[in-house]
């Protein structure tokens, strides 16, 4: 899809698909948890992600993992804002993954140019924090909580369900006077799917191109990889890589990863075979 995408102070041309670089600020992260939860570790780590070629960095102040615990928007705070400062100037879009409206008020102000709301600005006065301002927002779609996502979950129709919410919330966003080249889409893949909901949401993934959006996906080192290779988090570089590839083929234009160097190498090899004469 050659839609640009309007990202704060950047605008970005979606002709190739892009690397978001994860820079978890948490203590409790399923993946790299405590690696990076001191503001000088992180900068470390995001310049280490820019030197990789990563295009947008997605911090995170708060675990998302199933059964992670809420933290307080203060706490959250003093965890991203120093780490904002560090890499506000780094050439490239600032993205923070929150859901909570003080929290996106504060970032913003602090120079965020992008919005990962997990709950997809469904919280009240979320939409309202995000409205005036020229950040991108990624809408992802989550049955349930994290606390609660993976106990039992069940769709009527898998993709129909997580389009018509998709649509849903972008509607709301579009009534809120927020422009469409603003807004990625998120399916969402381990937040509230089974491991056989998660890999037929990605093979179908090129049906929600019909969303006429930008697709973002997130499955670097989740479960859904893990219960295929059997491998631990760190090592499942090689499966997490290759869904992203999966993503890539079937639509997705910006994927979400801890291993940037590894997926910025396999895109350009896929990219090389695709625009081959």
């Amino acid at each position: 899809m050659n839609h640009d995408f309007q990202c704060g102070r950047f605008q970005l041309a979606l002709a190739r698909p892009h690397v978001m670089g994860i820079v978890n600020v948490t203590p409790d992260s399923f993946s790299d948890g405590g690696c990076h939860d001191r503001a000088d570790q992180a900068i470390a780590h995001a310049r280490q992600l820019l030197a990789e070629g990563v295009d947008i960095l997605d911090l995170g102040g708060e675990s998302t993992r199933p059964g992670a615990d809420p933290v307080s928007a203060a706490d959250e705070l003093a965890r991203l804002l120093p780490v904002i400062e560090g890499v506000r100037d780094l050439g490239v879009p600032v993205s923070v993954d929150t859901c909570k409206p003080e929290v996106m008020c504060a970032v913003l102000d602090a120079g965020a140019d992008m919005i990962n709301d997990i709950y997809g600005f469904r919280l009240p006065g979320a939409i309202e924090a995000v409205a005036a301002s020229d950040c991108g927002l990624c809408v992802m779609h989550m049955q349930g909580e994290p606390r609660t996502m993976q106990q039992a979950p069940v769709y009527g129709d898998l993709l129909e369900d997580v389009s018509d919410f998709l649509r849903r919330q972008t509607a709301q966003l579009l009534a809120a006077g927020i422009q469409a080249q603003r807004l990625t889409l998120d399916p969402g893949f381990g937040f509230g799917k089974t491991l056989e909901q998660n890999y037929v949401l990605l093979r179908r993934l090129d049906q929600l191109q019909e969303l006429g959006l930008p697709l973002l996906i997130g499955l670097s080192r989740k479960s859904m990889i893990g219960q295929v290779v059997d491998r631990p988090p760190q090592a499942r570089v090689a499966g997490s890589v290759a869904g992203a590839l999966a993503a890539v083929a079937r639509g997705a234009t910006i994927v979400r990863v801890h291993d940037v160097a590894q997926t910025v190498d396999a895109l350009k090899v896929w990219q090389a075979v695709e625009t081959a004469a």
